[in-house]
């Protein structure tokens, strides 16, 4: 052996034992938990038509409060756009005088926020004289899947809700079983189908609670026109309350 391969030999042992020119070994990164906690502010604005019930001004009585949520159609910034449909229509039109105060939010299109209506019931009941222990909560197609949301995560909150052409997660029942709740849908509807109701009454039905539940077999999308219409619904609705859960005495 020569002594430039006795040079190599060694350089190619010394490089491999020592590291020497060689790329370094890849090092295992670390990953740590961290928490990130503060309090922050956000500022919400939610336009609403109020209508308040003949007599309010009269008395220091206390009144129910129905919240009414619309469906996409009505979202924007055009607050009239809300009276096309559900009790603001009713109102509009003189089909129907309350016995209760109505507030009808506008959504400005990304659908319901329930910490945002949360928020705002709670502002009602500080601005208003609310009987809390009737606060009754109904909307449709859109305005369905937020009664559902609203009710969801605030479930001590309503005395009864009304979700029309809605749905929600059946993993929520838990959270809905106890609330009085009557549910409508069209047999026919191509928008939000039959199945998005169906599975929540069903669930909530597993966890032992008793919604009620109206399918129209004729209808589509629009099984709200009759909903609000039929006076069988605003009899059962105004006999409910949180305090009893429905034993209490209808409002006149």
């Amino acid at each position: 052996m020569t002594r430039t391969m006795i040079l190599l030999l060694a350089a190619t042992v010394a490089a491999a034992r020592f590291g020497v020119g060689a790329e370094p070994a890849p090092v295992a990164t670390v990953q740590e938990e961290k928490v990130f906690e503060r309090q922050i502010t956000v500022t919400a604005r939610l336009p609403y038509l109020l209508a308040l019930p003949r007599g309010y001004d009269q008395g220091e009585d206390r009144w129910p409060l129905l919240v009414f949520l619309h469906g996409a159609g009505e979202s924007g910034d055009s607050l009239g756009k809300v009276k096309a449909h559900g009790p603001p229509k009713l109102i509009a039109a003189g089909d129907r005088a309350f016995p209760c105060i109505v507030v009808s939010p506008q959504s400005p299109g990304r659908g319901w926020n329930p910490d945002v209506l949360a928020a705002l019931v709670d502002e009602l009941c500080r601005e208003y004289r609310v009987d809390e222990d009737r606060i009754w909560l109904t909307g449709l197609s859109m305005g369905g899947f937020g009664t559902w949301a609203l009710a969801a995560a605030n479930p001590d909150r309503f005395a009864a809700i009304v979700p029309i052409c809605g749905g929600a997660n059946p993993s929520q029942a838990d959270k809905l079983v106890g609330i009085p709740t009557w549910v409508f849908h069209g047999a026919n509807d191509v928008v939000v189908p039959l199945s998005a109701s169906q599975s929540i009454v069903d669930a909530i039905k597993a966890k032992g609670g008793e919604p009620k539940f109206t399918v129209y077999p004729e209808a589509g999308h629009d099984s709200w026109t009759e909903t609000y219409a039929d006076p069988a619904l605003w009899e059962w609705l105004f006999a409910q309350s949180r305090a009893g859960r429905g034993g209490s005495t209808p409002v006149k």
